[in-house]
């Protein structure tokens, strides 16, 4: 420890209190702590006092002093923090004769108990996810042996909670040995969950009870996966997997204010990158793994992909300027260990939906995907090369990226077929988000992609890497009924099927699989939608920090209505619509300095009304035109709107 403490008094004077050889130091109770094990506490090592003005001076010795030369570094993310309370919903006796507490919702945290009984007895907790047929906790996927141990002191009621270890969990089984004479009881016990300090920057709400249900089994996943970087799971390997820093930034960033934490996942992901460029799959890199897992190009293009979300979110260039010198190393690595521009190895769309177990992509080649966001990385580097004033730099990324176009198409599109690689829906979809597909042949490729939703009657099988570009193509297409009718079944792998299998949170298959964990985030990529389509809430194109908001909800299948927000840099958007036997209504608030393009179900201006007056008579409100598929668009600057769109006849 090294510590210098400034005590500011009233009167404006100020007392130091620097660590140094006068400190001394004891054991205390916490006799074990890690975050793959656990953490054990034994009460009865409690120094009375230690933290008062005069503490017991019995057992303390004078702290040793280290030589070893520290490098102090201010702390960068977010700190991790209790942030809800959860009661037990559910108490019984397993066949282990052992109390089974049930908090009826899988989370990431820890327990906070109150307990009494003699002294030097002893509880263990167990958390886990899933239940044994016999009722005992489940900790196969999750890591194991994980538990909390408690040794009391004795004397009365005792309230206790780990300080330096969470797990993720639903059940906790307690084991109080066979010592009927000198068995502890617990009086009560609450989960505690645990989380990064993240500023809650959105909500939404919808008339369909299904999608509600999604985005809050979405958001515990979330919640429960913010630490000091985006883990994958809160329990077996809390590790930060790249894949996800930027499949679900977007999603992440509707629901969540993150510029601190990406800021401390960059600076993560520039101390791990290897002298050659290489960027690992996680960052920080605290284990290495085989077979794939240490270098698979989707994965770490996180480096490229969330500077360039940070700065069109928040307005921030401060990631691109420091880390763009590591980003060229990084584009050289890639196209070191390409074949005629074709980047193919790696795990590709991990956990598709294919005829085997879930894992490597099943569906789609490595190439596909792998080339793709190696072509999606160059672009961007182009684009922040010019924000940077590199204009020689831009334009030998252009010329790269157009040699990878040509080569990727080259290589997997299928005239014949109008479809990319094995046509399935990875492919294509992450073809045409890309902009890779010829323009001249993206209707085809785009109908390719509904096709095969269609024909397996609206069920997805993309995975990890693929499905945020499935709903992104569709959506960019106009195709949100399609989207809507894959996301609104329960019969076939998906949200709805994890929803009917009892899942509280959003699990690492799209099957519900037990023997996997039950608690990841990385398949979540609907949170975008679901504020960007459903909510209808975007920036435009070539806006920055939504200082140009582009409005358009989607307001057809089942959906009578939706309430989203934002708190954008400019301040809070809104919007919130209905749509009630025929009757429109939208209710938009957008911030001071913004402007926006809104797009509303109306064949003409003249079907519209703002606050019950004609849209040509509202001098704020400009008509851009009316459109065949009976849509109109409007232009308008900030403030609080009220739009109505009559039925006709």
């Amino acid at each position: 420890m090294r510590l210098v403490l400034k005590v500011q008094y009233a009167d404006g004077s100020a007392e130091y209190v620097r660590s140094d050889g006068s400190w001394e130091a004891a054991a205390g109770p916490i006799t074990y702590s890690s975050i793959y094990g656990g953490e054990d506490y034994d009460a009865r090592l409690e120094k009375d006092g230690w933290c008062s003005p005069v503490p017991d001076e019995q057992g303390w010795q004078p702290a040793v002093r280290v030589s070893q030369d520290i490098r102090l570094k201010s702390q960068i993310g977010t700190e991790m923090r209790p942030d809800m309370k959860l009661p037990v919903v559910r108490k019984f006796v397993n066949r282990s004769n052992n109390t089974v507490y049930d908090f009826g919702q899988n989370f990431s945290g820890i327990i906070r108990v109150r307990v009494k009984g003699p002294q030097g007895s002893m509880l263990k907790f167990h958390p886990g996810e899933l239940l044994n047929a016999d009722s005992t906790v489940n900790q196969s996927a999750t890591g194991h042996p994980y538990y909390f141990k408690y040794t009391l002191k004795g004397g009365g009621d005792e309230v206790w909670e780990p300080r330096f270890s969470y797990y993720g969990f639903r059940y906790v089984e307690v084991e109080t040995g066979t010592d009927s004479d000198s068995l502890p009881e617990v009086m009560s016990i609450e989960g505690i969950r645990m989380a990064a300090a993240l500023p809650v920057a959105g909500t939404f709400r919808c008339s369909d009870g299904m999608f509600n249900r999604v985005h809050e089994l979405i958001d515990w996943a979330v919640r429960s996966n913010t630490a000091s970087v985006l883990t994958d799971c809160p329990h077996r390997e809390k590790l930060g997997w790249l894949e996800q820093a930027h499949l679900m930034q977007p999603s992440i960033q509707y629901r969540y204010a993150t510029p601190l934490l990406y800021e401390k996942m960059m600076s993560d992901m520039a101390v791990s990158q290897t002298e050659a460029g290489v960027i690992p799959t996680i960052a920080p890199e605290l284990v290495r793994f085989k077979g794939g897992f240490e270098d698979t190009p989707e994965w770490r293009n996180a480096f490229i992909i969330s500077p360039w979300n940070i700065y069109k979110w928040y307005g921030d260039r401060r990631p691109i300027e420091t880390y763009y010198p590591a980003m060229k190393r990084f584009i050289d690595y890639l196209g070191s260990r390409a074949q005629n521009h074709i980047v193919s190895y790696g795990l590709g769309d991990w956990y598709d939906l294919g005829p085997k177990e879930p894992g490597y992509a099943q569906l789609t080649s490595n190439g596909v995907t792998a080339t793709a966001i190696y072509y999606h990385d160059v672009t961007l580097m182009s684009r922040m090369a010019r924000l940077l004033g590199l204009d020689d730099d831009a334009a030998a990324y252009d010329r790269l990226a157009a040699d990878i176009r040509k080569a990727y198409n080259d290589t997997f599109y299928h005239p014949e077929t109008a479809s990319y690689d094995s046509g399935s829906q990875t492919a294509n979809a992450i073809s045409l988000y890309m902009g890779l597909v010829e323009d001249e042949k993206a209707a085809a490729v785009l109908e390719s992609l509904k096709a095969d939703i269609r024909g397996r009657g609206y069920a997805l099988t993309a995975g990890d890497m693929g499905y945020r570009y499935v709903l992104q193509a569709l959506h960019n297409a106009g195709a949100d009924d399609v989207i809507y009718r894959m996301n609104s079944r329960y019969d076939v792998p998906g949200y709805g099927w994890q929803l009917a299998h009892g899942a509280t949170t959003l699990t690492e298959s799209w099957q519900a699989y037990g023997f996997v964990s039950n608690n990841h985030f990385m398949l979540g990529h609907l949170m975008e939608w679901l504020y960007g389509g459903v909510g209808g809430l975007r920036q435009a194109d070539n806006s920055v920090a939504f200082k140009r908001l582009y409005i358009d909800p989607y307001t057809s299948g089942d959906i009578t209505g939706a309430q989203t927000t934002y708190e954008s840099p400019y301040g809070r958007v809104e919007c919130e619509w209905k749509n009630v036997d025929g009757l429109f209504t939208m209710r938009v608030r957008i911030p001071a300095n913004s402007s926006a393009v809104i797009r509303l179900p109306a064949a003409s201006a003249s079907d519209i009304r703002e606050h019950g007056a004609p849209i040509d008579r509202v001098k704020c409100v400009k008509c851009l035109g009316s459109s065949p598929t009976g849509h109109t668009e409007l232009e308008v600057g900030s403030g609080d709107y009220l739009f109505t769109v009559s039925p006709r006849g």
